[in-house]
């Protein structure tokens, strides 16, 4: 394995495999969104629970190629990354169709995992397996937040911005303080990741981090604005 992988080539930000994943996340959006709202429930349903365990299994596939690849360290261990999380948020809320869970669902992962589709922290193309099982569970959580919202026509409430910007920043302070114990980054709460993305544009550390809080919670409004008239229309 570690002599496939030494073979790749280094992932290109908006290369022919970069634009190559997003346009296949576009379609199975699409088909998803599509299929909720005009086919068949139970093609509906499989879609979903094919989708959730896709993403529940990428923590565990994530560990084995560490492991055959010898690249495993301390921070990739643990399912702590936000998108491990909204990975987990994404299968939960596809399975039960918890409103809250979605609610989480949607802020977290178009607020935060769909900036990493959009500057993968990857650095091996395809055909890796580390490449697919990077746009897997990125592409996958913003499918399942734009289907939860979309497809399932799940409203966010007006308190749903609040809730989970207040979740990310306990998140922050959670990790963060793992990350002090055991000399990890999980959350890119400690360190820059390696390759270009949005916190360059944020100031050096630590102020990175408190800006993005920030910017998340503008972020989460902006998410919130196109519900605002559909909820008073509920009233």
């Amino acid at each position: 394995m570690p002599a496939v992988t030494s073979s790749v080539d280094p992932f290109l930000f908006m290369g022919t495999s970069h634009l190559a994943a997003l346009a296949v996340g576009l379609v199975v959006a699409v088909l998803m969104i599509g299929v909720a709202r005009r086919g068949p429930a139970q093609l509906a349903r499989a879609m979903e629970l094919t989708l959730g365990v896709l993403l529940l299994s990428m923590w565990p596939l994530h560990q084995w190629f560490y492991l055959s690849t010898g690249t495993g360290n301390v921070d990739n261990l643990y399912p702590l990354h936000l998108c491990d999380i909204a990975a987990l948020l994404g299968a939960l809320a596809l399975f039960t169709h918890h409103r809250g869970i979605g609610e989480f669902l949607y802020f977290w992962g178009l607020a935060g995992t769909l900036q990493g589709v959009i500057t993968p922290a990857l650095t091996l193309d395809f055909p890796s397996p580390r490449y697919f099982m990077f746009f897997i569970i990125h592409l996958g959580v913003v499918i399942a937040a734009l289907y939860v919202v979309l497809g399932l026509r799940q409203v966010p409430r007006a308190s749903a911005k609040w809730k989970a910007w207040l979740g990310i920043n306990i998140y922050a302070v959670v990790v963060g303080g793992f990350n002090a114990l055991v000399g990890s980054n999980y959350g890119f709460l400690c360190r820059k990741p390696p390759t270009a993305s949005l916190f360059d544009a944020l100031g050096p550390w630590p102020w990175y981090v408190v800006v993005a809080s920030l910017l998340s919670m503008v972020i989460f409004l902006l998410l919130d604005l196109p519900f605002v008239k559909s909820r008073r229309s509920l009233r």
